[in-house]
């Protein structure tokens, strides 16, 4: 099933209809990853680790592999929701056996400390962490979910549960939870660099604007997908996906090529693009038109054509409505490869959070 190095999970559950459970959950990973149906059972492959299932009588068996610790704990925590979700309110226990069984921490969290916070533009506010091994969130995606406690009281982390569903804070304790990129990792001095647009008056917002040294808040991740290499590179997206794009133009090799563009409210709002790329940068300015509201970056990117040799990327992360049609365009005119592009709807006009990743 996987190498020597691979971390394994196994659990037996009984349930009163096994192949009914095994047919809903084939149901439902086949739109997340592949599914190979075999007598008895499947098995489900994904990007975090591959899921064995074999139907017995009146249980189901569950064998989890997957490379890494943070990864494991996702799948089996994914595997745990989806049962509880698809039981329809028939008791069940959970228990997984082998690797990391009955740890109740989280592989993948962090506590980290605010060490200052400053505005870029009018804006924008970078908000800098001081994190013990902020290599940790090097590799493996661009964002993180933060976790913001409620003013005033110690925080209450997240913790797993026995069968690894994650186990949050309630009533006062709840915290409020929003996805960002990770702008910059400075590793020598143990800091992440997150930018926040202050664009209301979100939880994310308030959090940036208020953050003083020394507060504490919580990061999961990361997440979120990532750029793949290439030779051409189109990065595209509003003020909320600036960040990302500014980090993956400074990571990029001086071999490729990017033309960049960016949408924001006005010039006070453009910041620098650093990378060693060849890279060209194009502004497109809402000049008091509210955001979401144009239809600026879809035709932006429409007007842009794709190299004819070497191996194209376009990485796009705006508003939801601009997000699908940037990515019907790439798809269905343009013929791109669902591996040659990551749209991301960062936000939806008209609501607090999003952050739906595309593919």
């Amino acid at each position: 099933m996987a190498n020597d190095n691979t971390l394994r999970a196994t659990a037996r559950v009984t349930l009163a209809n096994p192949a009914g459970m095994l047919e809903r959950l084939c149901d439902h990973f086949v739109s997340h990853g592949t599914v190979t149906r075999r007598t008895g059972g499947a098995r489900l492959d994904g990007a975090f680790g591959a899921v064995e299932l074999k139907v017995g009588s009146r249980a189901l068996s569950i064998v989890v592999a997957s490379p890494d610790e943070s990864r494991l704990f996702v799948v089996k925590s994914s595997v745990a929701e989806h049962l509880a979700e698809f039981a329809e309110g028939e008791s069940f226990t959970l228990s997984w056996h082998g690797d990391a069984a009955g740890e109740t921490r989280i592989p993948y969290f962090r506590e980290v400390v605010v060490r200052r916070a400053r505005d870029i533009t009018p804006a924008m506010r970078r908000v800098t962490l001081a994190c013990d091994d902020p290599g940790h969130f090097a590799t493996g995606g661009l964002h993180v979910r933060v976790l913001i406690p409620p003013r005033g009281r110690v925080p209450i982390w997240p913790s797993a549960g026995p069968d690894s569903r994650v186990i949050w804070p309630e009533g006062e304790d709840t915290l409020a939870k929003r996805t960002y990129t990770i702008r910059a990792i400075d590793q020598a001095r143990g800091e992440l660099d997150i930018d926040v647009v202050l664009h209301d008056e979100s939880p994310g917002s308030i959090w940036a604007r208020e953050a003083k040294a020394g507060d504490r808040v919580g990061l999961l991740g990361p997440g979120g997908g990532d750029v793949i290499p290439a030779d051409w590179y189109l990065l595209c997206g509003d003020e909320t996906a600036l960040p990302a794009i500014a980090r993956i133009a400074g990571n990029l090799p001086s071999s490729a090529r990017a033309s960049i563009v960016i949408e924001v409210a006005d010039a006070s709002e453009q910041q620098k693009i650093a990378s060693d790329a060849a890279i060209e940068v194009t502004w497109l300015h809402r000049d008091g038109a509210p955001a979401g509201s144009t239809n600026l970056l879809p035709q932006a990117v429409r007007g842009i054509s794709l190299p004819d040799q070497g191996k194209p990327f376009v990485f796009a992360g705006c508003e939801q409505a601009a997000a699908r049609a940037i990515r019907k365009h790439l798809r269905a005119e343009k013929q791109l490869p669902k591996d040659r592009h990551l749209v991301a709807a960062y936000w939806r006009r008209g609501h607090a959070d999003v952050h739906d990743h595309g593919d």
